[in-house]
């Protein structure tokens, strides 16, 4: 397994042949009468490094920790010397070790000096580039899928791609400089070509892109990717045809069923029912498949036609595969349809999956509009027994259902027993909280926030979320802007946290901070409460015109939303009163 150890294993094997007898006389001296041809020169043997003793006892004890499960005091020792040796057998070995364990800081550095003695081993480099992928940077993993390529070998340069875009800009500029090189010492290597076609056209270098795939269909005529690539660019270039050359490919092979599918989907942001078109030919070919069939079903219902879209959810159903979505259609066009039997029976059928939560929440609210609360109330019970697992998330979604339906009260309730079978729930004392905030109980509000930072202080929600009620409905605004401070350092481009700290500073006086931070929360996110702390900013400092222009624009979103009508109502201006922004108006930036 080591080198030292083949060594002492090669000795016992040179002991042994010399104590093997010694051959007849006659059988030496039998072909005495010609002249003995010369031996020829034995192979140089690879230099053997003896490790120093304490190096092979160090070896010894990680083996033997090893044999006996102690894997991290093993994992320990091997590192330890792998470091010292600088042998690839033993950094190999600590790399397989601490793969073994999931460790991957110490499996990448025993990599790493594994290549400082086998820099050509292709399995070291490709582990290399693998782990440094997997850390989100691909400048550093380019070098290694390098190496890979200059020994003839295929080296994965697109997977880089998965690390890519997890880089800031700086080093994304500089592995696209990497690979411009690299493309100078390998011009024909497909991958290098698409993968510097794919990192043009995110930089939105279109052209550039085009080039490089027009390199790469020489070589390579119908790969798939740079197909799609094309494709996608000639979308966003608005080309009159923007799908010509996967056209022309299709026709010559029909049979192609991945780029026909890429396609299709492709063709369901532009043309619905070319799209349709294209799933048709891909399910004739497999009738069963239970993922076209959908794909049918939801392109149907896109383009109006219930009843085909209805018979294709049936398929889906029969073939055993995502019923659960199945049904979940099937309850959104009986809906539509104004069928609220049918829709509540197949919300029902949906079971844990996918589209499971939404189902539960719709089946709640259906049986509310009818006036069914113990119905509904019943039926939750009897899903979280059903579904242990969801049980937390139910309790949820059954208190959301009856706080819009009006019933305050049973919502309380139903998060005061969620809370009591999941006292760890941060989930469920935040919507006790909001539901606190509605009901003007800012002490149990506080209390529930509270408890969520007791066991997660950097939770940057729940910081926020108090810190903006101290800040709206008491006067402990110094304590209101240490936990707004707090939650900006965690989020700092966080809308709802730039417009608490923006109405905190309205509170303090500080009209330029408010605006500014306001004018931030708006631009990012325009939702009423915002428009409504903005124009109020902009109307105390004078500027009445463009308040009442914001406040006009959170009307447009929601004209019977609470806290801007108050706001409204404050300032003594009448809804009715606004003049409608102009089209296209923009909201204002910082």
């Amino acid at each position: 397994m080591l080198r030292t150890l083949s060594l002492l294993l090669g000795l016992a094997f040179l002991a042994a042949c010399a104590a093997t007898p010694e051959q007849p006389v006659a059988a030496q001296t039998s072909t005495a009468v010609a002249e003995p041809a010369p031996e020829p020169e034995p192979a140089p043997e690879p230099e053997e490094r003896p490790f120093p003793d304490d190096a092979v006892y160090q070896l010894l004890v990680a083996e033997f920790a090893l044999r006996r499960g102690a894997y991290e005091t093993a994992l320990h020792n091997y590192m330890e010397q792998a470091r010292t040796l600088h042998d690839a057998g033993v950094a190999r070995h600590t790399t397989q070790i601490a793969q073994l364990l999931g460790d991957d800081d110490d499996a990448l550095e025993a990599i790493q000096l594994w290549l400082q003695d086998e820099p050509e081993s292709l399995d070291a480099n490709r582990m290399a580039a693998s782990y440094l992928v997997q850390r989100g940077d691909a400048l550093a993993a380019l070098p290694y899928l390098a190496q890979i390529a200059r020994q003839g070998e295929q080296a994965s340069f697109p997977a880089l791609l998965q690390a890519y875009t997890e880089m800031p800009a700086e080093r994304q500029a500089q592995f696209a400089a990497e690979l411009e090189t690299l493309a100078e010492e390998f011009p024909r290597d497909t991958g290098l070509l698409l993968t510097r076609a794919l990192v043009s056209a995110d930089a939105g270098h279109y052209s550039e892109s085009r080039e490089v795939l027009e390199q790469l269909f020489v070589l390579e005529p119908e790969q798939q990717q740079a197909l799609l690539l094309e494709a996608r660019i000639n979308l966003q270039e608005q080309k009159s045809r923007p799908f010509t050359h996967i056209e022309k490919v299709l026709s010559r092979d029909p049979g192609n069923d991945r780029l026909r599918l890429e396609y299709a989907r492709l063709l369901t942001n532009t043309d619905l029912v070319a799209a349709r078109k294209q799933f048709e030919i891909l399910s004739a070919a497999s009738p069963d498949d239970a993922n076209l069939l959908l794909s049918l079903a939801l392109l149907n219902r896109e383009t109006g036609d219930d009843l085909i879209a209805r018979a294709y959810l049936k398929q889906v159903i029969a073939t055993g595969e995502r019923q659960g979505e199945a049904h979940f259609y099937l309850g959104l066009i009986a809906e539509d349809n104004d069928d609220l039997d049918t829709a509540l029976a197949e919300y029902q059928q949906v079971g844990d999956g996918r589209q499971y939560l939404a189902a539960a929440q719709r089946s709640g609210e259906l049986l509310l509009e009818r006036g069914q609360l113990d119905a509904a109330q019943n039926w939750y019970a009897a899903q979280r027994a059903a579904l242990p697992q969801r049980a937390e998330q139910l309790y949820g979604v059954e208190a959301e259902v009856l706080k819009n339906a009006g019933a305050a009260e049973a919502a309380f309730a139903v998060l005061d027993a969620g809370i009591e079978a999941h006292p760890e729930s941060s989930a469920l004392r935040y919507a006790r909280s909001l539901l606190s905030q509605q009901n003007d109980d800012v002490e149990r509000m506080e209390e529930d926030l509270r408890a969520i930072l007791a066991r997660d202080p950097d939770n940057a929600t729940a910081l926020n979320a108090l810190g903006y009620t101290l800040a709206d409905r008491t006067d402990r605004l110094d304590e209101a802007y240490e936990l707004i401070t707090r939650a900006l350092a965690i989020n700092p481009d966080e809308p709802a946290i730039l417009d608490s700290m923006g109405w905190l500073l309205y509170r303090r006086g500080d009209i330029a901070g408010a605006t500014d931070y306001l004018m931030r929360a708006y631009a990012e996110f325009p939702d009423p409460e915002v428009a409504a702390h903005l124009g109020e900013v902009l109307w105390v400092s004078g500027e009445r015109t463009r308040a009442r222009e914001i406040w006009q624009g959170g009307l447009l979103g929601n004209p019977t939303h609470r806290v801007l009508l108050r706001t409204l109502q404050r300032f003594g201006v009448d809804p009715a009163s606004l003049a409608p922004a102009p089209p296209g108006i923009a909201p204002p930036g910082p």
